[in-house]
Parts: C-alpha cells; structure tokens; sequence
C-alpha cells in the first residue's frame, strides 16, 4: 500500500514540478506569437497544460503525500522543511495561474527578467525539495526556537499574568 502511494506521489510530484518548470518557457512564447490565431492557440494550449494537467497533478500529489504522511509517521524536523518548500512551490503554481489568466491580454507583456526571475525560483524551489528528501539533513529544532516555545511555557507565562499557580 505505501509503495503505491510512493509511486504515485514520485510521479506526480515530478510532473507537476517538470511542468512548472516548463510554464516560464512557453509563457515566453508570447513575445513571439505574430497574430491572433497565434496567441489564441498558444493561450488554449498554456490554459490546457495548467489546468487539465499541472493543477489536477498537484491536487493528487499532495494529496498522496497526506497520506503518506500518515501510513509513515513523517513527523520529523527536515520534514517541515521539506513542506515549507513544497508551500512555496504551491505559490508558485498559484502565481502561474494568475500569470496564465493576464498574460494573454492584448496588451500583455512577459520581461526577460520576469523569465529569468520565474525559471531560477522554481528550479530553486525544486532543487531544494529534491535535496532535502534526499539527504534527510539532521538539525537541532531546539536551537531554532525560542524558550517561551518550549513545553510547558504557556503555564508559566499565563500563571505569571494571571497570579495563577497553573504548575
């Protein structure tokens, strides 16, 4: 049961993330696109690829990867890493979506460095969750947070604003 749900979470997450790496480039095409036959074919194929593809990939991605939280017990540091990435990588997939809805207006424009910018995040992004998958990096969660954090904390502190003795 776990290897089917790891293969679908491997291959869904590999072709959301292929296909968020491949919108900046055909959003680029834009520039290029003469008339409006053109634009209007390039506009149904870009739409076609989000939203037929990439998002139902993404809904089933995350949600084979709940459930593998729950048949693994994932509960460990690098993993809130890990999902702190893959919450970027979904911001990612929301911008494209807005960026999918404007970009094809008369009087729209897609800049070099908006490319650059888009194509470096994302692969970023990706790299990122793929290192930290695959090295599981080990760290102190205890030097991350602050004291008032630690168990037990909240009854101190609200014992000492109340004049309570909550211990």
């Amino acid at each position: 049961m776990i290897t089917v749900f790891k293969f679908v979470h491997i291959a869904t997450i590999s072709i959301w993330a292929a296909g968020l790496i491949c919108l900046p480039f055909l959003f680029a095409q834009r520039k290029d696109v003469g008339h409006e036959a053109a634009l209007h074919r390039l506009h149904a194929m870009v739409r076609f690829l989000y939203v037929v593809i990439l998002s139902p990939t993404a809904f089933v991605a995350i949600g084979s990867g709940t459930v593998l939280v729950f048949l693994r017990s994932t509960f460990e540091p690098w993993f809130g890493l890990k999902l702190f990435f893959v919450g970027i990588m979904v911001l990612i997939h929301l911008l494209s979506g807005l960026l999918v809805l404007s970009l094809f207006d008369e009087s729209a424009r897609y800049s070099r460095l908006r490319y650059i910018a888009f194509t470096g995040g994302t692969l970023a992004v990706v790299s990122a969750i793929l290192a930290v998958v695959l090295a599981k990096p080990e760290f102190d969660t205890n030097r991350l947070t602050p004291d008032w954090l630690a168990p037990g904390q909240l009854s101190e502190i609200a014992g000492g604003i109340l004049g309570w003795d909550l211990q």
